[in-house]
């Protein structure tokens, strides 16, 4: 079978099978009439159809919630709050969003997936090499082919794909730079050139950074260039880039990157002043600042604060150092195991992050005490939102963490599914009816005779429709 050959429609032998007639020794053992069975497994493919149809309407709302921002309110990304909201696996999530996106691009696939006429397990596997310029023969291919005949298809696409991107390696090791410096706002500012396999490498750093700060899906495309610089807007993938980059640096000194001790040697200081961390006084009272005089803000300094070494500096009233205490740390290597071992990650619903802080639920600088029964583990991202975004938590006797939204709604662990009323597929079809869709069953048989398939006819075909449209690039 190759892309566009005439073949001969699969079930010729269905009106002998339809006669009630089985061949000598097979056949169900119980004397059930044969056009039942057939026509019970005619309502399963009418559903089928019906399902991927409702699955393309789930795609489309996804990808329009996503662009939106609508997951944007205490969640790292779109697929986090699927395995929240709809009790996803993460997997699952992230695929579900990667296709949402994938369909805006390719509109011969999304009417085929419209109609009933490509299943959703097909359209998962094309959209990872559908471009504009192929779709087409792709959708011809899907239709004539079995699930299995498609995913042998794509996985041979994405291998001559690598073959071909392993022909135009060149190295420019003399062209490498790396300048940074301070600006005159205090932020540092970091421009450079890297090797390839230099570049490749922290390129992965920061998608790790970003996927632990955000999770998987943290980038939502179609993002104009400068959203989010609004304090309440969406952080765009610049700027989790950017958070990224210093995860990663701390993580390499963590990491004994330095041969000394880099408790000493590689620290961040931030000054804070006695009165600016109990919650109950005005946010002008006392100061916040980095050595190098950067502000730091009142409630950035209490989540700090939360989790890190202490030092107390006592001064005269003309700022002379008067003591240094010695340093002390807010959560022991005892508790930070006891919260581990409770915990398992973050205990933000949806989230469960292995790398977390220890937040506590009264600040300490407001009398709370250290101890297991008033500490959380929190991820960075939540940890700000809960200090910094508005969100809310409390913990109950037996430990059970209890989130609320900014305007005070709770944020439940495993909020339940919406109650299904009436018939939602037929009312679905029905819509799609009145627009012009039909979902038939039918649609779904594949029209492949049952003969071989010439996968590297099929491959350099579609390779060849790419170079006549350069502009068009695989997923």
């Amino acid at each position: 079978m190759t892309i566009g050959e005439p073949v001969v429609e699969a079930g010729h032998d269905v009106p002998a099978r339809r006669s009630g007639a089985h061949p000598k020794g097979s056949g169900p053992q119980s004397p059930a009439p044969f056009d039942a069975l057939d026509e019970l497994g005619e309502r399963i493919a009418k559903l089928a159809a019906q399902v991927s149809a409702a699955t393309y309407e789930l795609l489309i709302m996804l990808r329009d919630f996503d662009e939106r921002g609508g997951w944007n309110r205490g969640f790292r990304s779109c697929a986090d709050w699927l395995g929240w909201r709809l009790g996803l696996d993460a997997g699952a999530a992230r695929e579900k969003v990667r296709v949402a996106r994938a369909l805006a691009a390719l509109p011969r696939l999304s009417d085929a997936m419209r109609s009933g006429q490509v299943s959703y397990s097909k359209v998962r596997a094309l959209t990872r090499i559908a471009t504009p310029a192929n779709e087409g023969d792709l959708v011809s291919f899907a239709l004539a082919g079995t699930a299995a005949h498609v995913e042998r298809l794509v996985r041979g696409m994405r291998r001559v794909d690598r073959l071909a991107a392993d022909q135009d390696e060149q190295l420019r090791h003399a062209a490498r730079y790396l300048r940074a410096y301070t600006d005159e706002d205090g932020m540092v500012v970091v421009t450079g050139r890297l090797s390839p396999e230099a570049g490749a490498a922290l390129l992965r750093a920061l998608d790790a950074g970003v996927e632990q700060l955000y999770g998987p899906c943290g980038h939502r495309r179609g993002q104009p260039s400068g959203a989010g610089n609004e304090p309440t807007g969406e952080v765009s993938l610049e700027q989790r880039r950017a958070d990224a980059l210093g995860l990663v640096a701390e993580s390499a000194l963590s990491a004994g990157l330095d041969p000394g001790s880099r408790g000493d040697r590689y620290q961040v200081v931030v000054h804070v002043d006695a009165e600016a961390l109990p919650a109950d006084v005005a946010a002008s009272a006392g100061g916040s600042s980095c050595l190098d005089g950067t502000h730091v803000s009142a409630e950035t300094s209490r989540r700090l604060a939360c989790d890190s070494a202490l030092v107390v500096m006592r001064h005269f009233a003309d700022g002379r150092v008067l003591d240094v205490g010695r340093r002390t740390r807010a959560i022991s290597p005892a508790l930070r195991r006891a919260l581990e071992h409770r915990d398992g990650g973050c205990r933000f619903p949806g989230c469960g992050r292995k790398l977390c802080d220890a937040h506590h639920v009264e600040h300490w600088a407001d009398g709370g005490e250290t101890n297991l029964a008033n500490t959380v583990l929190l991820c960075r991202r939540h940890h700000r939102a809960v200090h910094e975004e508005g969100f809310s938590m409390e913990l109950g006797p037996r430990g059970e963490a209890r989130f609320h939204r900014p305007d005070g709604r709770p944020l439940p662990e495993a909020p339940a599914l919406p109650a299904v009323a009436g018939e939602p597929v037929a009312a679905l079809v029905s819509r799609l009816a009145s627009e012009g869709v039909a979902v038939d069953g039918g649609e779904t048989l594949p029209s492949w005779w049952g003969g071989p398939i010439d996968y590297d006819w099929e491959i350099h075909w579609l390779r060849s429709r790419d170079w006549q449209d350069p502009a068009s690039t695989t997923g």
